[in-house]
């Protein structure tokens, strides 16, 4: 097992004859874990880059060393608050029930890019959903969302009733909403074994970010890719480090370590995953993937958005117990999301 920390002690320094000791600071290594390949934009982009931060906020004093494979995708959460890893990440739909605020910017129709929904995630967190304390045990510094998830299969779907009754991997949150509007046959799997299924007719297709095409080669077994603006959702995940952690580390540190996560991570995390879909749309070209793309006035994107209405409220429903404003919520969230992404375009 990992242990929590993992202190080399540059230590205490005797000076001898002098009766006098020097203490230089220790060096603290948090231990993150990721289920992700070292390929994906969150091992080669998102971790290497919060770990510089980390470290020139610190000075040197705490370090980040990623470790792989430590669990299933839906362990994490309770990796990190039981010590075991340090800090890590998840998505939030691999635990059905405990997340339910996070689903607001997970339903269709924000129309944005990952950077500018994970940005106005974290804000309508910040503001709205702390008091819910449903990441209690964890600390909770950073949120993001992947891009627009989109139709990818390995049989031709030309209008929306073609999917009706295929087999669909889902990874739960808001999809299983979607599977049910669509009529087909989930399948519930993590997105690592994916291009197995495919490969073996295992399911005929996926919703996922078109990033994922090169990420996780799914463009190798995937013979359709089919897009609408917006997509048809998006996923989200957050970042979090054991408390005990933190308050075991000189308040400075404490301190610096949260002045470079927050919003500043959020908003890394949403641009390096919306990066990887230009990228993967490219690399689906190149495998030869047949690429349909319907525009906003395309019948199939109509017949989607027909199909999704009444999620939003059936969301505010569904947090109806928690003592939070939930209508506002999703107002704000998709307000600063979308004048977000209209700064980014100017």
């Amino acid at each position: 097992m990992l242990k929590t920390i993992k202190k080399y002690g540059v230590g205490l320094s005797l000076i001898a004859g002098l009766g006098c000791a020097g203490v230089v600071s220790a060096e603290t290594t948090m231990v993150v874990g990721t289920w992700l390949p070292p390929t994906s934009v969150q091992n080669s982009v998102v971790w290497p880059t919060w770990a510089k931060w980390v470290e020139e906020a610190t000075e040197g004093r705490v370090k980040v060393k990623i470790e792989y494979d430590v669990g299933h995708p839906k362990s994490y959460f309770q990796l990190v608050e039981d010590g075991v890893i340090d800090a890590g990440f998840s998505y939030h739909g691999y635990v059905p029930g405990r997340f339910r605020l996070p689903m607001v910017a997970e339903q269709p129709g924000m129309g944005v890019g990952a950077e500018a929904a994970s940005v106005a995630l974290w804000r309508v967190q910040q503001k709205y959903f702390q008091s819910a304390d449903e990441f209690s045990g964890l600390e909770v510094v950073g949120m993001f969302t992947h891009g627009p998830g989109q139709l990818m299969t390995t049989i031709p779907i030309e209008r929306i009733d073609d999917i009706k009754g295929k087999k669909i991997r889902i990874g739960g949150g808001v999809q299983a909403d979607i599977a049910e509007r669509l009529q087909v046959a989930p399948v519930s799997a993590p997105a690592t074994k994916l291009y197995e299924m495919m490969q073996q007719g295992v399911v005929d297709g996926t919703l996922l970010p078109v990033g994922q095409q090169k990420a996780q080669r799914l463009a190798e077994v995937t013979k359709y890719l089919t897009t609408i603006p917006g997509g048809m959702y998006m996923g989200t995940f957050s970042i979090f480090i054991n408390p005990d952690f933190l308050a075991d580390l000189d308040p400075k540190d404490r301190e610096a370590i949260m002045s470079v996560s927050g919003e500043k991570l959020s908003a890394l995390a949403g641009k390096a995953w919306e990066e990887t879909d230009y990228e993967g749309l490219e690399f689906a070209r190149e495998q030869g993937v047949t690429i349909i793309e319907h525009d906003r006035n395309a019948p199939f994107t109509q017949d989607f958005l027909r199909l999704s209405e009444g999620m939003d409220q059936a969301w505010i429903d569904s947090v109806a117990d928690l003592d939070i404003n939930a209508a506002a919520a999703l107002a704000e969230l998709r307000k600063i999301a979308r004048e977000y992404e209209a700064q980014k375009q100017e």
